[in-house]
């Protein structure tokens, strides 16, 4: 007999266009030859080109020029892989730690002045990670966010965490915020409005279906206070866009590095898109 009525009215292939999420045969024919590597990233602080290219964030940090950005806002990976492709072969908490300080030692080297970093990350890290800025950043403050999207609310069998955090560190006192530039924490900020370091609003995400997709209206309020038109954004864990969407939305400019090339193809197309 051949399959039942129900089988019959759920085609095998829903899409068979699309080639892996969020991409067409017709995408890949397109993005798949703009790939570019760390290697094809050569730039002086007077040649900066934006772009978006398959490279770990060390890899890419180390050929950027020294104080050339503006802002670097990124949520690294709690469990990364050691090599671009190496799936199965993930870090030890050991070569994590030594990854992750090289990786901020890079991001201090590279940050202008008056520049700024935002670190989004959950609570398992997040002491790691205020010891490590400590080290090469003035940390202003942590940012603590209703993070409604975090894996573990499902798994918990106590109190589950519906809270993400968000350090905010500087090269020096003399940074970028609500579009002026401050020589002192107590110099001027006192007057701005909304800088409290609560933010409990219910940051929707631009795909409901996607985790690792960041908020766009959180990281509008991070630009539109600290960057200015045109300043340079750098998101060293790009995952699927999200930060590179939102500055071009808002008229910075853009450079990524992400590992997975699926996930940098569908950044591509999505900051292409924007």
């Amino acid at each position: 007999m051949p399959g039942t009525e129900k089988e019959q009215l759920n085609p095998l292939f829903t899409n068979p266009l699309e080639a892996s999420p969020g991409l067409t045969v017709n995408d890949l024919n397109r993005y798949l030859s703009a790939i570019r590597s760390a290697e094809e990233l050569s730039i002086t602080i007077d040649t900066m080109e934006e772009g978006v290219f398959l490279a770990d964030a060390l890899d890419g940090l180390k050929r950027l020029p020294d104080e050339s950005i503006d802002l670097i806002l990124t949520a690294p990976p709690e469990s990364p892989w050691r090599d671009i492709g190496a799936q199965g072969e993930r870090m030890t908490i050991q070569e994590y730690y030594q990854w992750s300080n090289q990786w901020l030692m890079e991001s201090r080297r590279v940050l202008k002045k008056t520049g700024s970093l935002y670190l989004l990350c959950g609570w398992r890290f997040s002491g790691m990670y205020h010891s490590i800025l400590s080290d090469y950043f003035r940390v202003q403050t942590r940012i603590t966010w209703r993070n409604r999207k975090t894996k573990d609310k499902g798994k918990s069998k106590t109190w589950y965490n519906e809270l993400g955090d968000i350090w905010f560190a500087t090269r020096t006192n003399a940074f970028i915020f609500n579009n002026e530039v401050n020589e002192s924490i107590s110099g001027g900020l006192n007057e701005v409005k909304n800088i409290s370091n609560l933010w409990m609003e219910y940051y929707h995400t631009a795909n409901e279906e996607n985790s690792n997709d960041l908020p766009e209206m959180l990281l509008n309020k991070i630009l539109e206070v600290s960057s200015y038109k045109l300043s340079w954004v750098v998101d060293p864990f790009m995952r699927q866009g999200s930060v590179g969407v939102a500055v071009k939305h808002l008229g910075r400019r853009f450079i990524g590095f992400e590992t997975d090339k699926d996930s940098l193809l569908l950044a591509m197309k999505r900051i292409d898109n924007a």
